[in-house]
């Protein structure tokens, strides 16, 4: 399931709450990003045949997320770190570690998940 950023932003919406009008989205996204009614009415139409958005024709507010932020965030992990990690999850780690200043609790923190994770 590749989400593309205008998916993502999208979904950043429906994920505030349970299920939304096509009027409450289309004002969330035009503030954001500029999107005319009819843009957003077909990027979620794209979207439920993709499997990302379930409309229920029969509400009045039919639009909901068909999938977790979880869901596509783990997605999103996995393709950065089999694009440009090889899959090699230390090695993303550590470029993030390098580049990223981390407070002691967030060491402490890494360490006990580590150190849990072993078998």
């Amino acid at each position: 399931m590749k989400i593309s950023e205008a998916e993502w932003s999208v979904m950043e919406v429906l994920w505030q709450g349970d299920s939304f009008a096509l009027k409450s989205i289309y004002t969330e996204l035009n503030k954001v990003n500029g999107w005319s009614k009819n843009t957003v009415f077909t990027y979620l139409n794209r979207m439920e045949s993709k499997g990302l958005v379930k409309i229920d024709r029969t509400s009045r507010t039919p639009y909901s997320a068909n999938v977790s932020r979880e869901e596509c965030a783990r997605e999103e992990r996995n393709e950065l770190l089999n694009k440009v990690y090889s899959g090699a999850a230390s090695d993303l780690i550590s470029a993030f570690l390098k580049e990223t200043r981390i407070s002691k609790q967030e060491i402490e923190r890494l360490k006990k998940l580590l150190d849990e994770m072993e078998v």
